[in-house]
């Protein structure tokens, strides 16, 4: 299978997750989603919203591949964040508004991508400025290592405040190919 399946189901397996996040920390009481729990982020609203940012910030980033990808077009006019901790929306509805809003814009984006897309260079530049070329397949790895790397800690904030999240395994996303 090419590396392309495998980005797609990547992406699938994101907005699976991403929608058991939300659903999960919904079911928090008042006061517990911003609450200090010694993260990266400080809090669960803190981890979840650093996601909300860099996706932006990546995908805002995507729009300069050579092939003008069409399904990053509904972020044209959407904030471009300067902080990796800048706060995007005030309460968990309008977050998961817009993480429920990326995701699509990942999924399309993985469905609009061609195999060669992959091998073609992604010119961008830091957080800092400092400019970089890396293999855009490389990169569609990397963001969405980042996430299941954030969403780790995520589970486990919410597994300490006495939420279950479920099964969180790729594992569930990969078609079963088992002949009846």
């Amino acid at each position: 299978m090419s590396l392309l399946y495998h980005l797609r189901l990547l992406a699938d397996y994101n907005q699976w997750m991403n929608d058991k996040l939300y659903t999960a920390a919904a079911t928090l009481p008042p006061g517990e989603l911003g609450a200090e729990r010694g993260a990266f982020f400080g809090s669960l609203q803190g981890t979840l919203n650093h996601l909300l940012v860099t996706d932006t910030i990546w995908l805002k980033r995507f729009a300069a591949h050579p092939a003008g990808f069409a399904a990053l077009a509904p972020l044209a006019g959407d904030v471009n964040p300067q902080q990796l901790d800048q706060p995007l929306d005030a309460d968990l509805a309008a977050m998961h508004a817009r993480r429920t809003a990326l995701d699509a814009v990942i999924v399309a984006l993985l469905d609009e991508m061609m195999e060669d897309d992959l091998d073609m260079l992604l010119a961008y530049r830091n957080m800092k400025g400092v400019p970089s070329q890396r293999a855009f397949g490389s990169v569609l790895l990397h963001f969405f290592n980042h996430q299941t790397h954030h969403r780790g800690q995520a589970t486990t904030l919410l597994s300490q405040a006495g939420v279950d999240v479920g099964v969180t395994d790729l594992l569930l996303r990969i078609p079963d190919q088992l002949a009846d």
